[in-house]
């Protein structure tokens, strides 16, 4: 099944199951444009196949289904295996944050008769591609008592949405003499919020009265507010056929989703295996949500406690052993813009899950590198399982690159591997996956799980 169509031979059956699979993530994806949405429908989803939060568990023992949350932002996910924990876990590693616009910890000012909110861009983004967008807010904000106010404006179709201006192209000559990345500055990525006043209350102060009245906040609660601006539109069908879908943030959810349906899927298993969601991989994977964090390591040694074994090198040991996907994206070639791919080495549509030996940049900086060994290992498992995949990089190798969290669990001495579909227009509001290849990187994900 290397580097073959998956609708070369595809019974109608197989399409059928492609494209329902399809429909389950079409609704994960529209309810989880941000990394807390994606970890509470994750629980929803582990919670009705029986997972149980793993501090409400005194013992552990084989086929428990296990799940615990970082911080309302990351999640990890375990199903015990037969095997003792010390050889190994299989693991899947996803990340849900996604490139975005975030409020300033002061947002909020008037100019010429509007309200606007002052944001700051979120990982890599092409910033003219956010201008006359329709966008929603949606995070929470967090008052000095503790109490957790949920904002979500504008995913409702009665909800108003927002939008950043762009100059009309009759006064425009000077800003299309500029550069790409000049055209619109990070500082000019500002929201429009409202343009009302009263008589007696000019447009600031009449929208801080509408947000007292709404959310019971005042200005000063911005500061401990985490608010994200998303692009508003629903995940659709792309393309005549129906074989693509178009939507925001399928990097990485393209992957988390099958990641995770993969295991509350799999039925018992010799391995313990595990999925990780994890946070801030789009700015480097850093602070207690990324995966730089300690998390994951502390959650496996909280589950050899919890089988009594508190050896510290039981730990280290399990991790040694483990062997992990790193279910990230990669670009996929696109037609309009081949020349920046290497054909033979890019990535394609409808070619099943995409593997990378490695990623970084230019000079491989930043990859993990997985071994021979390791790869040969793969194309075993996915070629005895009819996995339709490929392999390939991102781009020329001095166009430019990317890098995921393989690196990070590869620190552990695991074997890692990056894993994931292939998206056009990354990173873009609105990006494009092929249901074929979801579907096959499910398929992909549970074979992997079994060995």
């Amino acid at each position: 099944m290397f580097k073959t169509n998956v609708y070369k031979d595809a019974s109608d059956k197989k399409i059928k199951e492609i494209f329902d699979f399809a429909e389950g993530y079409k609704t994960f994806l529209g309810k989880a444009k941000i990394e807390r949405q994606a970890v509470k429908e994750a629980v929803k989803l582990a919670e009705a196949k029986g997972y149980k939060n793993i501090d409400d568990v005194k013992e552990i023992k084989v086929g428990d289904k296990l799940y615990k949350v970082n911080k309302a932002k990351s999640i990890v996910l375990f199903k015990i295996g037969s095997k003792p924990l010390t050889d190994g876990l299989r693991i899947l590693g996803a990340h849900i944050d996604s490139p975005r616009l975030d409020l300033k910890p002061q947002p909020l000012y008037e100019d010429k008769g509007f309200v606007l909110l002052d944001t700051h861009y979120y990982g890599g983004i092409k910033k003219y591609q956010w201008v006359t967008t329709p966008l929603s807010i949606i995070g929470v904000i967090v008052k000095k008592s503790g109490e957790v106010i949920d904002v979500n404006i504008g995913e409702n179709e009665n909800d108003p949405v927002f939008g950043i201006g762009d100059l009309l192209i009759h006064l425009a000559s000077n800003q299309m003499d500029k550069t790409a990345s000049k055209v619109i500055e990070g500082e000019a990525l500002d929201l429009t919020f409202s343009s009302m006043q009263t008589k007696d209350k000019k447009p600031k102060e009449y929208i801080l009265d509408l947000l007292k009245e709404k959310y019971d906040i005042t200005e000063e609660d911005f500061v401990s507010a985490e608010l994200e601006v998303v692009p508003q539109m629903k995940p659709r069908d792309y393309g005549f056929d129906r074989s693509m879908i178009a939507g925001y943030g399928h990097d990485d959810k393209v992957c988390a989703y099958p990641s995770l349906m993969a295991l509350l899927d799999s039925p018992n298993l010799e391995y313990t295996s595990c999925v990780i969601l994890t946070d801030k991989e789009e700015i480097g994977s850093v602070g207690a949500t990324g995966a730089h964090s300690y998390f994951f390591e502390n959650s496996v040694a909280e589950l050899l406690n919890k089988m009594n074994d508190n050896n510290y090198y039981s730990l280290k040991k399990t991790l040694e052993n483990s062997k992990m996907l790193s279910s990230d994206v990669t670009g996929a070639i696109d037609p309009l813009y081949s020349s920046a791919s290497d054909s033979n080495n890019a990535s394609n549509l409808n070619y099943g899950i995409a593997f990378e030996k490695y990623t970084g940049s230019r000079g491989k900086s930043g990859a993990s590198d997985a071994t021979a060994e390791y790869v040969a290992y793969i194309r075993k498992v996915m070629d005895e399982n009819n996995i339709y995949y490929q392999f390939g990089e991102l781009g020329k190798v001095d166009q430019g690159g990317g890098g995921t969290i393989a690196y990070i669990l590869a620190k552990y001495n695991m074997d890692v591997i990056d894993a994931g579909v292939p998206v056009l227009n990354m990173h873009a509001p609105m990006e494009i996956i092929a249901k074929a290849d979801l579907y096959e990187a499910y398929l992909a994900y549970k074979a992997f799980l079994k060995y």
